[in-house]
């Protein structure tokens, strides 16, 4: 199933999604074409990013893997939903997309083992870890400054539920720009596994319900620009869409 959380009629609804139809609890439909502001389909407790996962990636950065996974918070201010715009910071020479498989997670937890690890998440989503590479020098830095502007972290548009995806570990990511396909990429690929990511996280931290995680992006950023839209896709959850506007100007 797919969760929905949305503005219609002045007012924040919850709901489920399919074949372009939003159904509520209390049975009404709307059209997906007449929803007036998509929010995140997760309010997140806490965002934890993953500054490298995919070895397409690291290639492409010139750099190795990892000794263990390199994390940093992504702030809450930052989530926007779908066709939200996402701002380009004044000053900024250099500003690209992340498309990345986000982990949502619907059980309290502490050392969890990652033979259990999935029992700990409820859904997945798709988010875009906006970043700006002028502000990142060196990867075991934490990258706050990069991608920690408000706007900069496009969640969405639905929830999905993990038993609707049966092989998390083989789906294909892609990412257009004003429909030119700019990055490609399938989670097989991940250098560090779901289940490896939450049994380390969990190891110093508790993960709580509505934490979410971002699993890394493959190879194929390239820098975006006022007045472009960037379309992120992912297999069996769908596509998130997001207009890049000029900062200096439009907020």
């Amino acid at each position: 199933m797919k969760h929905v959380r949305f503005i219609a009629e002045g007012r924040l609804q919850r709901g489920t999604y399919a074949d372009g139809m939003i159904t509520t609890p209390a049975g009404k439909q709307y059209q997906e074409a007449g929803i007036d502001v998509w929010l995140p389909p997760v309010e997140p407790n806490k965002i934890i990013g993953l500054a490298l996962n995919y070895a397409d990636h690291a290639e492409e950065l010139g750099l190795e893997k990892p000794a263990e996974p390199v994390l940093f918070i992504k702030p809450n201010s930052s989530v926007v939903g779908h066709k939200a715009p996402v701002y380009y910071p004044d000053g900024a020479t250099y500003m690209h997309y992340e498309n990345e498989l986000a982990v949502v997670i619907g059980r309290e937890g502490r050392f969890i083992k990652r033979e259990h690890a999935l029992d700990y998440v409820c859904g997945y989503t798709i988010a875009n870890d906006v970043t700006v590479r002028d502000f990142v020098n060196n990867f075991y830095r934490p990258p706050v400054r990069a991608k920690g502007h408000d706007t900069f972290g496009p969640i969405g548009p639905v929830l999905v539920d993990k038993e609707d995806i049966p092989d998390i570990t083989n789906v294909e990511l892609r990412t257009y720009v004003n429909n030119e396909l700019r990055q490609q990429g399938n989670t097989r690929d991940l250098m560090y596994t779901i289940p490896e990511l939450i049994e380390f996280i969990s190891s110093f931290m508790t993960l709580e319900p509505g934490d979410i995680i971002l699993t890394g992006t493959p190879k194929g950023i390239s820098h975006v620009y006022p007045g472009d839209v960037m379309r992120l896709e992912i297999e069996g959850i769908g596509v998130l869409e997001n207009p890049v506007l000029d900062g200096r100007t439009e907020q």
